[in-house]
């Protein structure tokens, strides 16, 4: 999976005179934009190459390779920036990318597959896991938590889920 786009950042527009844009950085550290070499579109295609950066409340401000005027940043407002999964360095021993898990066998406490990480996603409460069912039909929803996925091995292919009472059973196709 090592030519997944991970979405890291998106252009919120420009900053002042001088050509400088904002980017709202969906990142830890926001001035890693700035490492990751050219940010990407979502084809995969160049997008923008921050030269330079400051922090910003929601992200950085700073220079890049393809803006020099205020026009041109305006323009590439709301272009979503990613990076090549592949870029980042690889996580620790018990550590892995939320993006590593998508795709991953979710199995119940009996080790059966139940179905698979479709999606993870965050409403602002936490991290959810979407599942879609093995037996099909409508894909159902699971707090992210060590609680309910007390087992991940996503070098193994799969995660444990065990579903709170309050989620209950998926309702059939």
């Amino acid at each position: 999976m090592t030519d997944r786009l991970i979405l890291v950042g998106q252009v919120a527009g420009g900053f002042g005179v001088r050509g400088e844009v904002r980017v709202t950085a969906y990142t830890a550290d926001p001035l890693a934009l700035t490492a990751y070499g050219p940010l990407l579109r979502a084809d995969g295609s160049p997008g923008l190459t921050l030269t330079s950066a400051r922090p910003d409340k929601t992200g950085v401000v700073g220079r890049a390779r393809e803006i020099e005027t205020k026009e041109q940043a305006d323009a590439l407002r709301g272009l979503k920036l990613y990076v090549p999964r592949d870029r980042f360095p690889e996580p620790e021993d018990d550590e892995f990318y939320l993006t590593d898990l998508i795709g991953l066998e979710a199995r119940d406490g009996d080790d059966a597959v139940i179905g698979r990480v479709k999606s993870v996603q965050n409403f602002g409460a936490g991290d959810m896991l979407e599942i879609a069912p093995a037996s099909g039909g409508a894909t159902w929803y699971l707090p992210f938590t060590r609680e309910t996925a007390p087992d991940v091995r996503p070098g193994e292919g799969w995660l444990r889920v065990l579903r709170p009472a309050e989620v209950g059973e998926p309702e059939p196709g």
